[in-house]
């Protein structure tokens, strides 16, 4: 199964920022948790995420997720949050390039 692309945005204001979104996408948050507010919007998905700390953050759904950690940090990407199961399934983990840019990664179990 494949997800439309996610960007996440940290906040620190959650109130403020779902209400910036809401009027910027015109249709509210199809979840709306602690940890995670999320908005799907055509061909995407905006998340708002109360506890992050850098962002945007854009995560890439992949077929194999510690191949593809290998592959990134053979060319150079240093992971900067270890593969995490978030759900029954469905996995995330965190990598930045040399210039410190997050990379997301995803992966649901098939």
């Amino acid at each position: 199964m494949s997800y439309p692309p996610l960007i996440v945005m940290p906040v620190s204001n959650v109130e403020t920022a779902k209400a910036v979104y809401t009027a910027l996408l015109g249709v509210g948050p199809y979840v709306d948790s602690e940890y995670y507010i999320g908005y799907r919007t055509g061909e995407g998905e905006i998340g708002l995420d109360p506890h992050g700390t850098a962002g945007p953050l854009p995560y890439w759904d992949v077929d194999d997720l510690e191949g593809t950690i290998a592959a990134l940090t053979a060319a150079g990407a240093t992971v900067t949050a270890e593969p995490n199961e978030v759900s029954p399934g469905f996995r995330i983990a965190v990598l930045a390039d040399a210039d410190g840019n997050p990379i997301g990664l995803r992966h649901t179990a098939k």
